[in-house]
């Protein structure tokens, strides 16, 4: 007999608030939220998730939702779940809970998402010194594919995956991180060194009331009261598991979670389309609402047997990831390197987070060699299936890390970007006519100017000569025809001014495709130019080769 299909445990109207859900959401870790459902280990159950804001930012070309973002709302999470044995006994603490991930994606009918960067003054990013100000891109998914019309030239496959899974701590716990947590923030920036290149803020981020929610505690109550000023925020990873955004943890993945209160009280949420390593924008994977279809192992006494703690508690233990055997299939890469040297040239001991961003900044230059801006890359780098590895961590001074780039990502020909601007203006004496043409790139760099003479000989096919360098001569028949010009002693026959012009672009830049020209000003005609402005656009082929 077939199984049943997966019970639906926690379901999500995303036309709703977190709050207004029929099993509240909740956005802290505190061992006393209250489940909302109980599961069965072995049964395979699922759960729906808002995206990790509740659905503020919305599906438009706007940043200004994330812009405004209060950070305190994160993240809204579906559970808790009380796991119990098949004899209806919980999960006890000291137990590990092995959690199998048998089904996941978007809800259906909501199938979007978005990567984005925080502004500077509301938290910012793994880059935020150079790149201050908020950014978005939204994605669209077709079938396990992605693309968005914010950084076009790109399609790649997502690997679904949940940024969060996690269990309640214990009251203990939960004190312990506060308190070292508080100490941080305490002591400031000074007694971090890497504070002075990495300039994410804040460091930490305490317990706080403001847009604290609970599950099914309601606001305002004495116990809301009590819980809010003491329940840790969900934005780090910590023991119970959490935040840890491991962009590979989907279809058939297992995560081994330590136990720390009776019933274990799982939760989920941060659902990601697909995820690069890091998550560097920090709003950076492609957020989306979602599924999960899970099921649950309690394995008695799992922490002492599996779990070697890491600290002066048998608290401190991390959990257990197994990764599934889904995954895209890459064959090509473009690794971009990085060392523990900052942007002033001053050196590092074996930091491998300033070699990372080293790298980072390295793949972000290159690409915004083929037409995309620095903030696509950016934002690109956070999303796409790339790859970070820390190559070296003991050849002082210097760590080694890199980031490698999955080549067939890119549709080969880089995003509709403008080429230059052609500026014409016209000049008379007697019977002559003088023709003043301008390029200029969008940086304001002028690319090339000349001045064009039409003989005025009556029969129309007047000789100009337009010289951009010695080694280009262009040759025009102003009224028609066929024309002839020259680029390092090589001609073709072309028709049309406007096609010398994206010829000869296409030849100083290496241009793959001439795509799109437009005409604006009293002059529409292709070979009457007078008081005209004309943008040209192109793509340039990415390229895989150095």
């Amino acid at each position: 007999m077939a199984p049943p299909s997966p019970r639906l445990v926690v379901p999500v109207d995303v036309k709703k608030k977190p709050w207004e859900q029929k099993r509240p959401l909740h956005n802290r870790w505190h061992p006393r939220i209250p489940p909302v459902e109980e599961v069965i280990e072995g049964e395979v159950f699922r759960v729906e998730m808002m995206d990790w804001t509740g659905g503020i930012v919305a599906d438009n070309d706007s940043a200004s939702d994330i812009k405004s973002l209060d950070l305190t709302i994160t993240h809204y999470l579906s559970g808790p779940l009380r796991v119990l044995d098949k004899e209806g006994a919980p999960a006890k603490p000291g137990d590990l809970l092995a959690v199998e991930i048998c089904n996941l994606g978007p809800l259906p009918g909501d199938e979007w998402g978005y990567t984005g960067t925080f502004d500077r003054e509301n938290g910012g990013g793994f880059l935020t010194d150079h790149f201050p100000s908020a950014t978005k891109a939204i994605w669209y998914f077709e079938g396990i594919y992605a693309y968005s019309p914010q950084i076009p030239g790109v399609r790649f496959p997502g690997l679904t995956h949940p940024g969060i899974v996690g269990t309640a701590p214990s009251l203990e716990l939960l004190n312990i991180w506060n308190e070292r947590e508080k100490k941080l923030a305490e002591n400031g920036t000074n007694s971090i060194r890497l504070c002075e290149v990495v300039h994410q803020r804040p460091l930490v981020n305490l317990p706080t009331t403001k847009n604290c929610l609970l599950g099914m505690i309601n606001e305002g109550t004495p116990e809301w009261e009590e819980i809010a000023k003491e329940a840790a925020r969900t934005i780090p990873g910590r023991e119970n598991g959490g935040n840890c955004d491991i962009k590979n943890l989907s279809t058939g993945s297992k995560i081994y979670l330590p136990v720390f209160v009776e019933g274990a009280n799982l939760s989920t949420g941060d659902m990601h389309f697909s995820q690069g390593d890091g998550e560097v924008s920090f709003c950076g994977a492609i957020e989306m609402s979602g599924f999960l279809e899970l099921k649950c192992e309690i394995i008695r006494g799992g922490m002492k047997k599996y779990l070697t703690p890491m600290g002066p508690t048998d608290l401190h233990v991390n959990p257990i990831f197994e990764i599934g055997p889904v995954e895209p299939r890459f064959s090509e890469w473009l690794v971009f390197e990085g060392i523990s040297v900052d942007e002033s040239g001053r050196q590092h001991f074996l930091d491998a987070t300033v070699a990372y961003k080293r790298a980072v900044l390295n793949a972000i230059d290159y690409l915004s060699k083929f037409g995309y801006s620095k903030e696509q890359a950016y934002l690109l780098l956070s999303c796409c299936p790339c790859e970070g590895r820390l190559s070296g961590i003991v050849d002082a001074p210097n760590a080694v890390a890199t980031i490698a780039i999955p080549t067939a990502i890119f549709d080969q020909r880089g995003p509709l970007i403008p080429v230059f601007v052609l500026r014409t203006t016209e000049m008379r004496s007697g019977s002559v006519r003088r023709r003043h043409l301008i390029g200029v790139e969008p940086s304001g760099k002028k690319v090339f100017s000349g001045v064009v003479a039409n003989s005025g000989v009556k029969e129309g096919f007047g000789v100009e000569k337009w010289r951009r360098s010695p080694l280009v001569t262009i040759i025009l028949l102003n009224h028609g025809g066929s024309l002839e010009w020259s680029v390092d002693e090589r001609s073709w026959e072309q028709s049309g001014m406007m096609n010398v012009l994206m010829g000869l672009w296409a030849r100083r830049t290496e241009a793959d495709e001439i795509v799109e020209l437009s005409l604006r000003g009293p002059s529409k005609s292709v070979g009457d130019l007078r008081g005209s402005e004309g943008i040209f656009k192109g793509r340039r082929r990415f390229s895989s080769k150095l």
